[in-house]
């Protein structure tokens, strides 16, 4: 009996070990999705896509947290100051009030009067250019995270007017969502990205960690004119916040769509970018635009002064002599090809 045990027990061994050598193949799933692209590939033994309930994921979350899709949650708590929120918009209301705080007020999801008033919204103001000074204060006096309130799964504001906008942290949550479903299919191997905003688990086709290209204008550099670093991206999150792909100029002054909901101006500082690497894209999403508006100095500082949140940063901008430098944290290591 203990020899048929024995036996058994090594032909099952056998049948695992087959099970984990069976060669995995490349699976690619591309779209459209939120206002952006989406790029999906991962591990798997077989080719069997996943496109369709990737889709469905986006559609559910859409319903959640789109400016664009009418009947959303979010501008169902535009319109009358509350909401029941589901677990999508729960989470990322969450993680923003929590990045508010980690930040005094620097990251703000009640931005949204201020991204509307300066163009950057659903819908475009009467004027075009930088608004009128009384017009920003009295945007600015709807701007504040200490005016909403969570209790569960409900949302409410204190203050009647105050509207909320999570384009600056949706996406990453996006990402990460995607990366559990993929788990949850048993892939262990995975890249997504979503509009630039990406996650890694395990490695590539070839055994290696995934490697992220990221737009760095060259050091000393005097044009925008992009070449490619690489970083190798293992089981983390990556997001970039810039200045080269939405925004206007108006004078000598470049301003981007990052607003400042502590001051109500949009940003025009030197920097052309920063990019952030942590734990995940839901929380590396989360402060690259706070980052971007610290500054290379005050940013550094604060991804120093914070080893929790476990940050790292690359910081591109333009020197007073107009050449492009870079600044970055310690532990943001990349591979200039």
């Amino acid at each position: 009996m203990k020899m048929i045990l024995l036996l058994l027990m090594s032909v099952c061994a056998m049948a695992a070990v087959q099970a984990q050598e069976q060669p995995l193949k490349l699976v690619a799933c591309e779209g459209k999705a939120q206002g952006t692209y989406y790029i999906v590939k991962y591990l798997a033994p077989d080719t069997a896509s996943l496109q369709g309930r990737i889709d469905s994921i986006f559609a559910v979350i859409d319903h959640s947290l789109s400016l664009y899709k009418p009947g959303s949650l979010i501008n169902q708590f535009n319109a009358s100051g509350e909401v029941k929120m589901d677990e999508h918009m729960r989470n990322v209301v969450e993680k923003a009030i929590y990045t508010s705080k980690a930040t005094n007020g620097i990251f703000d999801i009640t931005v949204k009067p201020l991204v509307y008033l300066w163009g950057f919204g659903v819908s475009k103001p009467s004027f075009r250019g930088v608004p009128p000074a009384d017009s920003i204060k009295k945007a600015l006096s709807y701007v504040g995270y200490r005016y909403l309130s969570v209790k569960g799964d409900h949302l409410t504001t204190i203050k009647k007017g105050v509207q909320i906008d999570c384009n600056g942290i949706a996406q990453g949550y996006t990402v990460d969502v995607l990366g559990r479903f993929l788990e949850q299919q048993g892939i262990q191997n995975y890249l997504v990205d979503v509009g630039g905003e990406l996650c890694a688990k395990g490695v590539n086709q070839q055994g290696k960690n995934w490697r992220i290209g990221i737009e760095r204008p060259a050091p000393g550099d005097t044009t925008y004119e992009p070449i490619q670093a690489m970083v190798e991206l293992k089981n983390k999150g990556i997001a970039t916040s810039g200045n080269y792909r939405r925004f206007f100029d108006q004078g000598r002054t470049r301003f981007a769509h990052t607003i400042d909901p502590v001051t109500g101006i949009a940003l025009h500082n030197q920097i052309i970018s920063v990019t952030v690497i942590a734990k995940d894209c839901f929380t590396a999403d989360a402060f690259d635009n706070p980052l971007i508006l610290m500054g290379v100095e005050k940013g550094l500082k604060f991804i120093a002064q914070h080893p929790a949140y476990g940050l790292e940063a690359l910081y591109i901008y333009k020197a007073a002599d107009g050449s492009i430098k870079e600044a970055r944290s310690p532990g943001f290591l990349y591979l200039s090809i």
